[in-house]
């Protein structure tokens, strides 16, 4: 049973928001708390420091709300509202510091009255920011229609439209360019490695482990004139950075939201590994007809032919990474136990998936 924070247990009421839900769904990743209430999605980052990230300040957070808010309109401009503060008023918490000091059970009662007295896109002192959204119809995110036969060629095709119009305007210069460059690549593959180590008999076998670290060395190792390459031609460029079929909405545009802002390297990247992400997850629904068809358009629209090259070890690469992220959160305790069963059940997976494109 996980414990909750005070505040994300305030956010769970009705009466913390302006337009007064009736119902609050709570989502959450290895970062955030997500509080779905209908017509708003909200979301608030956890203040954690996970190396590749860090939120531990409410100025950090502050600041990646906002990243995320302007990031994210590139390609789901009328989803992402605003940024809002999370405040507590002024006279409220005077009257909360004073009431707590009079109670023998301070932090008890003290968390007990802050559930009342926090309001989203309130007036006083900002506690916490949010990333304000609208809520984006659950029946048509792709990885609901993906095992239910519902996601169509033309679907797919229409996303390699998307994805291709956005990567030829998606911004590059000489230091978006440089981490597409060999000592980059190697950096970004040794990093998983190395924080994948202490899930070894947990999520990912040694033998997995070792035959997934010799195959991606010597294919860096092998391919740097290749990597070179895509750099001097412009294929590394701002990008999504986390595209997988949970992140595809098809309403009527397609919406491809919450792309990494935290970590320029993650997002910085060659669009072939962009484009094997989406296909690796199709791969996984066991989709493999969708997935070529979207390698395929792409490659036609774009005329990038090299990307094929690539496509296997990217996939290995993407794979490996949701592997390592969903192993992560075994370690969350804001997760429930009973919930980390299936986490680890798709961690698995997830590594399985990266050694089959050997």
């Amino acid at each position: 049973m996980s414990i909750l924070p005070s505040t994300v247990k305030a956010l769970l009421k009705s009466q913390a928001y302006p337009h007064k839900p009736q119902k609050i769904e709570l989502g959450q990743t290895q970062m955030s708390f997500i509080f779905l209430t209908g017509e708003y999605v909200y979301k608030i980052k956890k203040p954690v420091n996970l190396g590749y990230l860090d939120y531990t300040t409410l100025e950090k957070r502050h600041f990646f709300c906002q990243q995320e808010l302007e990031l994210n309109k590139r390609l789901c401009p009328d989803v992402y509202l605003a940024v809002v503060p999370i405040t507590m008023s002024l006279r409220g918490a005077k009257r909360l510091r004073g009431e707590a000091e009079a109670n023998s059970e301070t932090p008890r009662y003290a968390r007990g009255k802050l559930r009342n007295l926090l309001h989203v896109e309130g007036q006083g002192e900002a506690i916490e920011y949010a990333v304000k959204m609208k809520q984006l119809p659950q029946d048509r995110m792709m990885d609901v229609l993906l095992p239910r036969g519902q996601v169509t060629l033309e679907m797919v095709a229409r996303v390699a439209e998307r994805l291709m119009s956005f990567h030829q305007k998606a911004e590059t210069n000489q230091k978006i360019a440089a981490f597409g460059r060999l000592n980059v690549i190697r950096h970004n593959c040794d990093e998983n490695f190395a924080q994948t180590e202490k899930y070894i008999g947990t999520s990912i076998t040694a033998e997995e482990y070792q035959h997934i670290k010799n195959y991606t060395d010597n294919f860096v190792d092998s391919n740097a004139s290749l990597f070179d390459k895509r750099v001097r031609e412009g294929r590394i460029r701002d990008c999504h950075g986390d595209l997988h079929a949970a992140h595809v909405c098809f309403t009527d545009e397609i919406c491809i939201y919450d792309c990494i802002e935290f970590n320029d390297r993650f997002r910085y990247s060659d669009v072939a590994s962009e484009i094997a992400f989406l296909a690796m997850d199709l791969d996984r629904y066991q989709q493999a007809g969708l997935s070529r068809h979207l390698v395929n358009t792409y490659v036609e629209l774009s005329h990038d032919e090299e990307l094929l090259k690539l496509l296997n070890f990217y996939k290995c690469y993407r794979a490996y990474v949701r592997g390592k992220v969903e192993s992560f959160k075994l370690d969350d305790p804001y997760i429930p136990e009973e919930e980390k069963a299936k986490v680890l059940t798709a961690a698995r997976s997830y590594f399985q998936l990266a050694e089959s494109y050997m």
